[in-house]
Order: structure tokens, then sequence, then C-alpha cells
């Protein structure tokens, strides 16, 4: 299930650096959990609406829009209730309207663009290793992460997710999240599978960091 979020104009200043702001009020409207540990079965996109862009960061003068999705409809249902009592969010936004969407009927295989990022790491050796659509292990790291959502949701693994090879301008982009740098990649993706799994992915989103605003799908 998804909400979409429909944000009144800033009155602030956006630094370029703000989904922490949304993860912290994502966070705030849910109250006391514990979803942040471990695999995200939820994703957040980033703003999107006309901007005014400066040194200093971002202006949605006619406002903007901002979605969030999961696979758990009650907790969709639970950030309803939190919005409608304080819809206030940041930078002076708050929530003018919110749209509730039910999780489209999808067939075996779907091609989707991105909201945010697709952002791929791996941990090797105390390091972290970073991958993006021009790696030829990244479309192997993606299947692998959406498979490891769908066992901790109790859903069959059999789903594979690649890029769109045939896009015309992938192109990476990124963002500092408490104050690391972390890039993803900007290029569709395609996932093949049962359509149960490919409604999930369309819910919980592809690669790591979708609780931070990273593989959000459209």
């Amino acid at each position: 299930m998804r909400i979409h979020l429909k944000l009144s104009p800033n009155a602030e200043t956006i630094p370029y650096n703000y989904q922490g702001h949304l993860v912290q009020q994502f966070h705030q409207w849910l109250g006391a959990n514990s979803i942040h540990d471990g695999l995200s079965l939820y994703s957040l996109s980033w703003l999107w609406g006309n901007n005014q862009k400066s040194k200093k960061g971002l202006d949605f003068r006619n406002g903007a829009t901002w979605f969030i999705s999961a696979f758990d409809d009650q907790l969709i249902k639970q950030l309803i209730d939190s919005i409608m009592k304080s819809p206030e969010l940041a930078f002076g936004m708050s929530v003018q309207e919110l749209t509730m969407q039910l999780t489209p009927k999808f067939k075996e295989k779907a091609l989707f663009r991105v909201a945010s990022p697709v952002f791929i790491k791996r941990n090797l050796e105390n390091n972290q290793q970073f991958y993006y659509y021009s790696d030829a292990e990244a479309n192997e790291l993606m299947t692998q992460t959406l498979q490891s959502k769908l066992k901790k949701a109790n859903l069959s693994t059999d789903v594979n997710v690649r890029f769109d090879t045939t896009y015309p301008n992938p192109h990476i982009k990124g963002t500092t999240y408490k104050g690391h740098r972390k890039k993803g990649s900007v290029c569709p993706v395609i996932v093949e599978g049962s359509p149960e799994a490919v409604g999930f992915a369309w819910n919980v989103g592809i690669g790591s960091g979708t609780g931070i605003g990273f593989g959000s799908l459209v």
C-alpha cells in the first residue's frame, strides 16, 4: 500500500541533503517502533515537484509531493492516523492532501521507473563496496536484497531484478545522510517473478537504504 502526500510550499530553504528530515518525520509519525532495524519492508521517495535551486538548497514554491509505501498495510494506516493529527513536516511544510493507493495488480514482469536512486552496497572485510548500473554484479545484488526481504515477509523468493539496459540516460546521483555520502543509480529496473513478488517490490523498493529514501519505485 502507498500514500501520496501533497505538501505545502516550504517557508525555509530546503538543504540538498534533506532526506534525513523526511526519515525523522516518518518515524515520529509512527511513534516508538523497531522497523528501522534490519531490512526495511517499506520505502520512502524523495521530494518531487518544480523547484528553484540555489547554493543554499531548494525551494518548492508551488509545494511538493512525497510518497511512502509499505508491505504492511497496517503500518500505512497507522501513518495516516498520525498525519491527520499532526500534518507538520519540516522547513515550514505540512501535508495538505493525503491519498491512499492500493498495491496495483501486476503481472509477472514489470518495468519500474525510480523515484529515488537505487543504492547498492555490500560489506567486504570491514569495507563497504558500492555498485552502480554499469557494474556486472549489480543485477545479482539487487535480486539478492529483494529475495532477502521476500524471505523476511515469508513470501516466495523466486524473483529477478535487473537494470533496464535500453534506458538512454542512466546516471549516478547521491546525497549526504548523517554525514556520509551515498550515491545510487538513476535507471529503471525490471522485476520478474510472481505477481505477488512484483507488487512487493513496488512497495518495499529496490536495493539498500529504502528506509532512508533510496530505491523507491513508480
